[in-house]
C-alpha cells in the first residue's frame, strides 16, 4: 500500500494507474484457443475442460438430474438468501422497463422507439477461485424481465465434472435451463461460434479473469457484442474524520481479496482516520482465509489524504471507479457530484457487499477506468432500440424540401429523387 499525502495534481495520474501487464503473449494464447473452439466445437471444449479444469467430459450440457441433486446440496438458510436477492433484483430491473412514445416532430411527421429483446445471450459465470452464483442472478434476472428467447449459461466444472450447486440453483430461481460446462476462453469461444452442443449467441456478458476477459474482446470484433469492456475488480473509498475506520477496512478487504490485481484506492481528509483505518486493514487482514490474495492486491493499493472534500471527489472521477462508496458526512452532497463511477455506495451502512449481492442493484459494472463511458449492467443492456417514422402527405409539404437540399449538398442524388418523387406525387 503505497501513501500519497496532499499530492498535487501532477501526482493524480500516477495515483489512478491500474497494475499493467504485458498481454502479449496472452492475446496469442486466447487467440489459437478461439480458432480451435471455432474449428473444432465440442471436441476443442472438451480438451481443454480436462487442460486448464482437470475435468474429463462426456458431455457439456448440465442435466434435470445434476439440477436436482445440486438443489440438495445446499441449505435452506441459502436458498433463502439467493431467493431474497433474486427478489430485490427482479424488482428493481422492472422498474427500468422502457416505455416509448411517439413524437411528432412536425405536422404529419412521427417517430418512436420500440424496445426489442436480444433474441440469443450468453452468460458467463466464474466458478475458479470464487463460485459466483450471484453474477447468476445479477445476469439471468434482467435477461428473463427483457424477454431474451434464448439464455445460454457456461460456467466451469470442478475436477469432478460437477458445476457448483449454488451455481446451478441461483439459475433454476432465475429460470435459466440451457448450462453447459465449459470455463475460460473456450467457454467465450464455445458461445461466440456455436458448438454442436453449445448454441451461438448475439451478445455474452459476464466477468471473468484477464483470460476470459481478452476473450470476450477479441470475438467482439467480428462475432458477437458484449456487455462492456473490464478488467480486475477494483473499489475508491471516500472518508471524512467521522467514518467508522473498522466499516472502511472491511470494504477495502472485501474488494481486495477477489484477486491479486485487484486495487483499492483509499481517498479522505483525515490524517488520524487514515492512520485508524490502516492499522484496522492490518487487524483484519491477519484472519482474513484469502489473506495471502488480499495482501498481493494491497500492494496495488493507495491511501491518499487530501485537503477537502472537493478534492477527494475530483480525484474519485478521475479514477472513475467501479464502487465507490462515500463515507462521509456529507455524502449527499458529494454523491451529486459522482460524475464518474460504476455503482455508488452512500453513508456508513451501504457496504459494497449489499450490491453484490442482495439490495437489487446489478453488480456487472465498468473497471478500469471504463465508467468514464460505460455504465453497468441493467436491463437495457438486453434489448436494443429500434426506431420507427411515419410521414404523410402533410409531413411531406413540411421536409421534404429540406430533405432534398440536404442530399443535394452531400452530392447524394439517389437520396434527394427518393424524396423528389413523392413531392412530385402530392396532389397540387
Amino acid at each position: 500500500m503505497k501513501i500519497y499525502r496532499f499530492p498535487n495534481k501532477d501526482l493524480w495520474g500516477e495515483i489512478i494507474a491500474r497494475p499493467r501487464l504485458d498481454l502479449t503473449k496472452l492475446n496469442a494464447t486466447v487467440s489459437s484457443v478461439l480458432a480451435d473452439v471455432k474449428q473444432r466445437g465440442d471436441v476443442a471444449v472438451k480438451e481443454y475442460e480436462e487442460k486448464f479444469d482437470k475435468a474429463v467430459l462426456t458431455s457439456l450440457a448440465v442435466t434435470e438430474q445434476e439440477m436436482d441433486e445440486a438443489e440438495q446440496l445446499i441449505s435452506d438458510e441459502l436458498k433463502d438468501a439467493i431467493i431474497l436477492a433474486h427478489h430485490n433484483i427482479k424488482v428493481f430491473h422492472i422498474s427500468q422497463r422502457f416505455v416509448g412514445q411517439k413524437i411528432k416532430t412536425q405536422e404529419g411527421v412521427t417517430c418512436w422507439q420500440k424496445s426489442i429483446a436480444i433474441e440469443k445471450v450468453g452468460l458467463y459465470i466464474p466458478g475458479g477461485t470464487a463460485p459466483l452464483f450471484s453474477t447468476v442472478l445479477m445476469l439471468a434476472t434482467p435477461a428473463k424481465i427483457a424477454g431474451c428467447k434464448e439464455i445460454v449459461l457456461c460456467t466451469p466444472p470442478n475436477k469432478e465434472g460437477k458445476v457448483n450447486p449454488a451455481i446451478l440453483y441461483a439459475a433454476r430461481v432465475a429460470g435459466v435451463s440451457k448450462i453447459f460446462k465449459a470455463g475460460g476462453v473456450q467457454a467465450i469461444g464455445a458461445m461466440a461460434y456455436g458448438t454442436e452442443s453449445v448454441p451461438k449467441v448475439f451478445k455474452i456478458f459476464g466477468p471473468g479473469n484477464q483470460y476470459v476477459m481478452a476473450a470476450k474482446q477479441q470475438v467482439s470484433l467480428d462475432e458477437v457484442a458484449i456487455d462492456m469492456p473490464a478488467g480486475p475488480s477494483e473499489v475508491c473509498v471516500l472518508a471524512d474524520e467521522t467514518a467508522n475506520a473498522e466499516f472502511v477496512a472491511a470494504d477495502l478487504l472485501s474488494q481486495a481479496e477477489h484477486g491479486i490485481d485487484s486495487q483499492v484506492l483509499l481517498i479522505t481528509t483525515s490524517e488520524s482516520k487514515l492512520e485508524e483505518i490502516q492499522q484496522e486493514v492490518d487487524k483484519q487482514l491477519e484472519i482474513l482465509p484469502r489473506k495471502e490474495m488480499a495482501s498481493k492486491a494491497l500492494d496495488n493499493s493507495r491511501y491518499v489524504l487530501v485537503g477537502s472534500s472537493d478534492e477527494m471527489i475530483d480525484l474519485s472521477n478521475c479514477y472513475a471507479p467501479e464502487h465507490l462508496i462515500i463515507q462521509t458526512k456529507d455524502y449527499e452532497q458529494l454523491a451529486e457530484k459522482v460524475i464518474n463511477a460504476g455503482s455508488v455506495f452512500l453513508g456508513s451502512y451501504a457496504c459494497e457487499s449489499a450490491g453484490d449481492y442482495a439490495s437489487g442493484t446489478n453488480h456487472t459494472l465498468p473497471t478500469h477506468g471504463y465508467a468514464t463511458a460505460y455504465n453497468g449492467v441493467n436491463l437495457d443492456s438486453y434489448c436494443r432500440k429500434i426506431t420507427f417514422q411515419h410521414l404523410t402527405e402533410e409531413g411531406i409539404r413540411h421536409i421534404g424540401h429540406a430533405v432534398e437540399l440536404m442530399a443535394e449538398a452531400e452530392q447524394l442524388d439517389a437520396h434527394k429523387n427518393a424524396m423528389s418523387v413523392r413531392i412530385k406525387s402530392l396532389p397540387q
